[in-house]
């Protein structure tokens, strides 16, 4: 805006010379003024009307002197006077990370804390938040632009620094993950909160201990997968054992059964069943009844 009206002015003043002065130029005089005009013109109304985008808000100022209400998206009419300073109101996600490339800061940039127990355990983490849009002008007059550098990161890491204390290395990296999550949540909210910004999710990405440590807690949990498959082979066996005995015992009771249930004429009678079968079977010639129990049998085979 001020550029445009500087030049405005200067091809006004430009106009007024040639007017005065007589040479070649001076026919142009007139085209020099209306330019001149257009120009500054051009300027006031680019300043009048400002366009905030989607996603943002404006905070006004005027000599430094920051006004409390915001511009939402949209096309809004403005002070030419006024400095609009544009806020990021969308969701915003700052990683720290060991890997090169991967995080805000160029190489590692992972967090290393003391856990309970001495040891030094390392954390990557992602912190999603935002710019709260009706805390905006307190940011830029107490913080400034540059929250990201101020309170998101070091925020950060000095609560997970805090919490991290009160968890031995082996709980974080297996079963107080959770819970430590949740706790440097908390801290870390209430921090955010109180500058005018929202953490909507921590997301703790990965947990490094000391390769010694490391190697113990994958023994353990190697260990713990052969018992727990020693013991399904156990059940299975005893399982096995169990349906032997049951098919033994029914086999038993059928036996016994049989053996209480049978008379001697019903067992003659079962007997001449099959010696009547076994006289019209093609392979039997001559049958020779006996008095023992048990007939003789002839057969060309």
């Amino acid at each position: 805006m001020i550029l445009s009206i500087i030049i405005g002015i200067v091809l006004i003043v430009v106009s007024i010379t040639l007017k005065n002065n007589v040479n070649p130029l001076s026919k142009y005089a007139n085209n020099f003024r209306i330019l001149g005009v257009i120009v500054i013109l051009i300027g006031l109304m680019s300043s009048v009307f400002k366009q905030i985008d989607a996603g943002k808000v404006g905070v006004k100022s005027l000599y430094g002197n920051v006004q409390p209400d915001v511009l939402e998206s949209g096309l809004h009419m403005v002070n030419p006077l006024l400095d609009i300073t544009i806020f990021d109101v969308q969701t915003q996600n700052y990683t720290m990370s060991a890997i090169h490339g991967e995080g805000a800061q160029e190489g590692d940039d992972a967090i290393r804390v003391l856990s309970n127990d001495g040891l030094e355990v390392v954390i990557d983490l992602t912190v999603l938040y935002r710019v709260l849009p009706t805390e905006a002008p307190k940011i830029l007059k107490g913080i400034g632009q540059d929250y990201i550098d101020k309170i998101v990161r070091p925020v950060t890491r000095t609560r997970i620094r805090d919490n991290a204390v009160y968890y031995d290395a082996v709980a974080l990296y297996s079963t107080k993950r959770n819970e430590f999550q949740q706790r440097i949540f908390q801290s870390i909210e209430k921090d955010f909160k109180s500058r005018g910004l929202v953490l909507e999710q921590l997301l703790i990405r990965n947990i490094n201990l000391p390769t010694s440590v490391k190697a113990s807690i994958e023994s353990k949990i190697n260990a713990e997968q052969d018992a727990q498959k020693m013991q399904f082979v156990l059940q299975k066996e005893k399982q096995e054992a169990e349906r032997k005995r049951v098919e033994a015992q029914g086999i038993a009771d059928y036996q016994r059964i049989i053996s209480t249930g049978l008379t001697d004429k019903q067992l003659q009678y079962e007997q001449i069943k099959a010696q009547k079968e076994i006289a019209t079977s093609p392979n039997a010639k001559v049958i020779f009844m006996g008095k023992g129990s048990a007939p003789v049998i002839l057969s060309d085979k």
